[in-house]
């Protein structure tokens, strides 16, 4: 072989690749794909996750503006249902015939509940001040509460009484019309209750725990500084002492002194000269007319038609309007929903 047959290229000599074995090279060829490393794999995950994350968060999101959109829609929708269509209107329709003024107290008595003294002392001056009001039940279901709070109601229905001698107010004990309850009754003209109904407990309670055993026990020591003698006065995580035991129950007793004046004042002579009347005990109905805390027994009803003669009831009683529970209900959804948004609303990566 010569040298030039040597030099040539080894595939000149070769037959020329039919289109078929082409063609077969370039699928085979096709089918492959470059080898990924280790390394771009992994970011490649990490790139698809948070892409995930971010139109799962974009999901989330758009529901909750169509959430608050809603809610503020229906908010809007029903202030303009009250502005057309007022929720006092019939109060003011029934007040124009003669009736009995209806006030309730019910619950507790303190100053951040519905039986405050600004909510039924403003429904007792509408009560008195409307020209058709022939007379007014003051409806009362209520274990007592703040004596602060009793006194005021009980100082404004002796004023209105003097200031409108001819409408006369009955209190009504319903299930229970004690301590602060009976405070406001004693005011009245006259009380009425069931015979089974709960009245008294003329006398004033205060009470706390003591954590100090507990606190030797679990090895805490309690460490309390002060700028004044008596400012940690009946600490619960102090031993007590019997000096301010002492001062604490004469307070007590001024307040019981005040309860028992004011008793005396409402009722006058009616009162039964029994020594427990102001012990703080509670009585049945039946017990109360006979120690003569009651004036008689009857419900609501029966005082507006056998006693005031005026059986058409329009209750007075501060409640919180329709708006306020559309307001309240509206802050509770809101603050109930962005919390519930804080603790979903968050990038995820597993």
């Amino acid at each position: 072989m010569s040298d030039w047959e040597s030099d040539r290229n080894p595939g000149w000599g070769s037959e020329p690749e039919s289109g078929a074995e082409k063609d077969a090279g370039k699928r085979s060829g096709s089918r492959k794909s470059p080898a990924i490393p280790p390394e771009s794999a992994r970011d490649w995950k990490l790139i698809e996750k948070l892409v995930m994350s971010l139109q799962s968060e974009q999901r989330k999101s758009r529901r909750w503006g169509i959430f608050f959109k809603l809610l503020t829609f229906g908010y809007l929708f029903a202030l303009l249902l009250m502005i057309q269509f007022p929720f006092g209107g019939a109060l003011e329709s029934a007040t124009k015939g003669k009736h009995t003024a209806l006030v309730e107290v019910e619950g507790t008595i303190a100053a951040d509940e519905l039986a405050s003294a600004d909510n039924i002392v403003g429904a007792l001056r509408n009560a008195f001040e409307a020209e058709n009001s022939v007379a007014i039940i003051l409806r009362i279901n209520s274990p007592g509460g703040s004596p602060v709070q009793s006194g005021y109601i009980y100082d404004e229905i002796v004023r209105l009484r003097d200031e409108y001698p001819d409408k006369k107010l009955y209190a009504v004990i319903s299930d229970i019309g004690a301590s602060g309850a009976y405070y406001i009754a004693a005011a009245a003209d006259e009380i009425y209750a069931d015979k089974a109904s709960l009245v008294g407990s003329i006398g004033v309670v205060a009470g706390g725990f003591g954590f100090t055993g507990i606190m030797e026990k679990i090895g805490v020591d309690r460490r309390l500084y002060t700028a004044g003698e008596n400012k940690a006065f009946l600490d619960p995580f102090s031993p007590e002492e019997e000096e301010e035991v002492q001062f604490w129950e004469s307070v007590l007793e001024t307040t019981h002194g005040q309860f028992i004046e004011s008793v005396r004042e409402g009722r006058g002579d009616r009162l039964a000269d029994d020594e427990r009347l102001f012990s703080g005990l509670v009585w049945s109905g039946e017990q109360a007319l006979e120690l003569g805390l009651i004036d008689g027994l009857g419900s609501s009803s029966h005082v507006a038609r056998q006693v005031i003669g005026q059986e058409d009831l329009v209750d007075y009683s501060r409640r919180k309007s329709p708006l306020q529970d559309i307001v309240d209900q509206f802050g509770v959804s809101v603050g109930s929903g962005i919390a519930r948004y804080v603790t979903e609303s968050r990038l995820e990566l597993r």
